[in-house]
C-alpha cells in the first residue's frame, strides 16, 4: 500500500516529467531535468531504495544536465565561429 507522501510524490514525479516534456528552450529543460531527477530520487527513498535514490541523484539530476548544458555550449560555439567566417549552417 501506498502512503499519503508516497503518492503525493508520484504526483510531483507525474508533473515534473510533464515539466520536462512542455519546456522547449534546452537551457531550461536541462535545469526542469534536473529537478525531476531529484523527484525521482525522492520517489525511490519513499520506497525505501535508498541506494538507487542515490544513484539517481548522481546520474539524473547531475551528470545528464551537466552533460546536456556541455553538448548546448558546444554547439552554441560552433554556430558562433560559423557566423564569424560567413559559412551557411
Amino acid at each position: 500500500m501506498t502512503t499519503a507522501l508516497q503518492a503525493t510524490i508520484l504526483v510531483l514525479v507525474a508533473a515534473g516529467g510533464l515539466a520536462v516534456v512542455v519546456t522547449r528552450e534546452p537551457a531550461k529543460q536541462a535545469a526542469v531535468s534536473s529537478i525531476f531527477g531529484l523527484l525521482l530520487a525522492a520517489l525511490f527513498f519513499s520506497y525505501q531504495a535508498p541506494d538507487v535514490a542515490l544513484s539517481q541523484i548522481v546520474v539524473g539530476s547531475v551528470a545528464v544536465p551537466a552533460m546536456i548544458l556541455l553538448a548546448l555550449a558546444k554547439v552554441r560555439e560552433g554556430d558562433r565561429e560559423r557566423e564569424g567566417s560567413g559559412e551557411e549552417p
